[in-house]
């Protein structure tokens, strides 16, 4: 692979990217017009507006999930629409998440899933000839295609074919060639520092006589004669390609015009392009974030400005079918996708880069420039915490903490946060949902080097969790630091009785006088919690959020707490799904009680809402285990005399490729079968009726790296 610090790009493009889409979200019309971002916000310079974690985003969502074609069937070949088109189906909770679901006919990205779910093939299903020249043409080509541009550094003529096929799911006509363009740029920004050149290739991928590439033309035309001037160019937009001459919700053309302006009125510089696109209007958050690819790219991890990387602080959330996959670490998700830039291309990853990253388990290395694994601090006053290369256990970068003034009795956390509640989150834009990273039973571990500058004594250090439903901190016990040597701080989580865990790391204590206060540095490195895990869900401790119940992510059904057990009314095919998206062997039981209906199951190794094992009561006087590949084929019945009303322990259990069940600790049905080797846990039904789960006690494995 001939670029230069390919994983770095991918990291600074994919940060780049999110930065873009946190800015330009709290100004998107209906509401804010061009005229009334610039009379309220005059010249943006940094966000306009603070979150206590931003929400999820749908710019956001589709370049992570629709990805994962490239785990789930192309693995091992070239892509085709059909595999993107899986991953729309698997890794969408219907109506709920994913995108904007504004109605077939008006959404174009509602319109292609149900022509998906419907059997309408791609790329059929995003075709002018099903859906109409204007439905395929709105700006959803491009904004969910940057992920492939950063699987091909240098390739802006593969980048772009890839881009046109993840595109066509959903699009055609112009706003595929926007995918092209943009998957083209991106690509070409790795080896390029030059902004029209970039742009250039991009057209390079589009036909000339494209009403893409003829808007772009106009904005360069109008740039050369008017190198200054970004708001007259925009007048011009208005004037002669606004939207009111392209009808739909959110056409492509007018926002390509504008992402072309801000690259070039933004003259290589990340911040004021991402600045000038918000600035612009019209689809604020989809055209910041696609040139904040590109540009993010082009000026590296160096090039974003610390006051819009710091409230990122490395970490977004997603709003698809696994919240486990939901809660994402930018710079980890910048190593998976770097490995499939080596994959496509051919080539071995560098194995550093192999060791860095284990499915299910958390490692943060902090070795990307400016990383920061969005740890947090739980007191800005006694802490501050930011990137350093002046000191680390491995590699070239730590996190290093600045412990300011503390004396004896004073405390701060530094964290990681594995799971969310609603009250984390000032809005819930595109409904996110989450269960936990990290459980019982796992091991906590990281290194940590004093610098201790002023104090008489060296503060204290203790490991801890807190559960989420009381906020205790479950505190393993506290020990001295010492000055000027690595200590290695390790510990296993311990039982939370039911409970969910939503910070894990270590409490800072100072032990100085208040007249020798403590002043010095902490580096913190290799941050890591793996190993197998075992806890209980309790019912009663769980809460009604974002429109389901924690930590299930919902699809389909209606599902509440009663008396301290999930309930589940439907009225036809409804699941819920939790755990870690890579548990290996997994073992769950819960009580069941059949209330209505003949369906009544558990799931194990769910990837998604097409792919896993359903077992369980399955018609009248039948046990049954279920394979779902995109439709559920039974593979092994039993007769089993159930009864509605009563209640039954159930045991679902995967083990290699053993997959069993067992009712009242008596095994009624196994079956080999070796297709799905990790996934969720979960719990619904086939077909109508009601049911009653009682908490659920989970033991998993993880499968290994990738």
């Amino acid at each position: 692979m001939k670029v230069e610090n390919y994983l770095e790009k991918v990291y600074s493009g994919f940060l780049g990217m999110n930065i873009g889409i946190r800015l330009g979200a709290p100004v998107e019309p209906t509401i804010w017009t061009y005229e009334r971002i610039r009379d309220t916000y005059g010249d943006i310079t940094d966000y306009v507006k603070e979150y206590k974690n931003f929400a999820a985003d749908d710019d956001a969502n589709g370049p992570v999930y629709f990805l994962r074609a490239l785990r789930d069937d192309a693995a091992d070949r070239e892509l085709v629409p059909q595999d993107v088109a899986r991953a729309w189906l698997n890794y969408t909770r219907e109506g709920v998440g994913m995108f904007w679901w504004g109605g077939y006919g008006i959404s174009t990205e509602h319109t292609a899933y149900l022509n998906l779910k419907n059997g309408i093939p791609a790329p059929l299903s995003g075709s002018k000839k099903q859906n109409g020249k204007i439905l395929a043409e709105q700006i959803g080509g491009q904004i969910f295609i940057d992920t492939w541009g950063l699987c091909f550094p240098g390739e802006p003529e593969k980048a772009a074919e890839y881009g046109r096929t993840a595109a066509s799911v959903s699009h055609d006509g112009e706003g595929v060639f926007g995918a092209a363009f943009f998957c083209a740029c991106i690509a070409e920004a790795f080896v390029s520092g030059e902004v029209e050149h970039i742009i250039e290739t991009g057209l390079s991928q589009i036909p000339e006589e494209s009403v893409y590439a003829k808007v772009s033309r106009a904005v360069m035309d109008f740039y050369h004669e008017n190198p200054e001037d970004w708001r007259a160019c925009h007048d011009l937009l208005v004037r002669d390609w606004g939207y009111d001459k392209y009808r739909g919700v959110c056409h492509i053309i007018p926002n390509a015009g504008v992402c072309v302006l801000a690259m070039l009125y933004g003259k290589g510089d990340f911040a004021r392009t991402v600045e000038i696109a918000t600035m612009c209007g019209w689809d604020t958050d989809c055209n910041a974030g696609n040139v904040g690819t590109v540009l993010g790219v082009m000026c590296g991890p160096e090039g974003l400005p610390k006051r819009y990387r710091k409230p990122v602080n490395d970490g977004i959330v997603l709003s698809g079918i696994s919240g486990y996959l939901n809660i994402l670490d930018i710079p980890t998700y910048a190593k998976e996708v770097a490995m499939l830039g080596y994959r496509l291309a051919g080539e071995a990853a560098p194995e550093t880069l192999c060791e860095s990253i284990c499915d299910g388990e958390i490692h943060f290395d902090f070795e990307l420039p400016g990383s920061t694994h969005n740890l947090r601090i739980s007191d800005p006053f006694f802490c501050m915490a930011e990137h350093s290369t002046a000191c680390a256990y491995r590699g070239t970068g730590s996190l290093k903490i600045i412990v300011d003034r503390m004396t004896r009795g004073d405390r701060c956390r530094i964290y990681y946060k594995p799971f969310y509640r609603r009250d984390a989150f000032s809005d819930e834009r595109y409904s996110p949902v989450f269960t936990p990273t990290v459980y019982s039973g796992q091991r906590v571990s990281m290194q940590l080097y004093l610098e201790q500058w002023n104090g008489w004594e060296t503060p204290g250090i203790a490991p801890y969790v807190r559960t989420i439903s009381d906020k205790e901190l479950h505190i393993q016990g506290f020990e001295k630091l010492k000055a000027g040597a690595w200590t290695e701080i390790s510990f296993v989580i311990p039982d939370t009785d039911g409970d969910l865990i939503d910070e894990a790391g270590i409490i800072l204590e100072g032990y100085s006088v208040s007249k020798a206060k403590t002043l010095g540095v902490i580096y913190l490195d290799e941050f890591s919690i793996t190993g197998d895990s075992a806890y209980t869900i309790s019912l009663a401790k769980q809460r009604k959020e974002f429109g389901t119940v924690t930590p299930f992510s919902t699809d389909h059904g209606a599902w509440e707490i009663e008396d301290g057990r999930l309930s589940l009314m439907r009225c036809g095919e409804a699941f819920a799904y939790a755990g870690n998206y890579y548990a290996a062997d997994c073992r769950i039981t819960t009580d069941v009680e059949p209330v209505n209906g003949e369906d009544h199951l558990l799931l194990l190794r769910a990837q998604g809402a097409m792919r896993g094992y359903a077992l369980g009561f399955a018609g009248p006087g039948k046990a049954a285990i279920y394979k779902n590949d995109f439709g559920f084929t039974k593979l092994a019945e039993t007769d089993y005399p159930w009864e509605a009303g009563r209640n039954y322990h159930f045991s679902a259990a995967a083990e290699g490729n053993r997959i069993s069940l067992l009712i009242d600790d008596r095994e009624v049905l196994c079956v080999e079968d070796g297709q799905y080797a990790y996934g969720m846990f979960g719990c619904g039904s086939l077909s109508m009726g009601r049911t009653f789960f009682g908490d659920f006690t989970v033991r998993a494995t993880q499968p290994g790296r990738l």
